[in-house]
């Protein structure tokens, strides 16, 4: 049985993760699961535990296939005949390739307050550098994890 956490044992990583040449879906599954805690012994669905993930090179990331092109992510205004749908193309071209990111992450976790509280817990960065060096976040090598997470070109 698990032990339950109080909210003072409550001790948060920083994790840095580089993204270049990393496939869109797993990148988005992992980051899900540290930012929900569930790679912690100390994993309980109803409080937030996660930890902290820093993205980086956000603007080299890659799909599988043809979903660059293909892939639709559907919302609706609330207005009869609302539905608008954006590809992975056209928000390269808005230079808004965080929200790739940003969107896969956010669907992989279960909707509600503490979701929403989770993502906030998501750093994302276009290049190298970003402002969290004083965290000392702990690198994660994504390819050493599994080869498949990395695409080669």
């Amino acid at each position: 049985m698990t032990p339950f956490i109080k909210k003072k044992e409550i001790k948060q990583d920083w994790y840095l993760i580089n993204a270049e040449n990393a496939a869109v879906g797993r990148l988005a599954a992992f980051i899900s699961k540290v930012l929900r805690g569930k790679n912690k012994a100390t994993y309980n669905p109803h409080i937030d535990n996660g930890d902290f993930v820093v993205v980086t090179n956000i603007e080299k990331i890659k799909f599988t296939g043809k979903k660059f092109v293909n892939k639709k992510y559907y919302r609706h205004t609330g207005h009869p005949g609302g539905i608008k749908f954006s590809t992975p193309l056209n928000l390269t071209e808005k230079d808004k390739t965080q929200d790739i990111l940003k969107l896969a992450v956010k669907r992989m976790l279960p909707g509600g307050p503490l979701a929403k509280k989770q993502m906030t817990k998501l750093k994302i960065y276009k290049g190298a550098s970003h402002p969290h060096q004083n965290q000392n976040p702990k690198t994660i090598d994504l390819k050493s994890l599994n080869s498949k997470n990395i695409i080669k070109t």
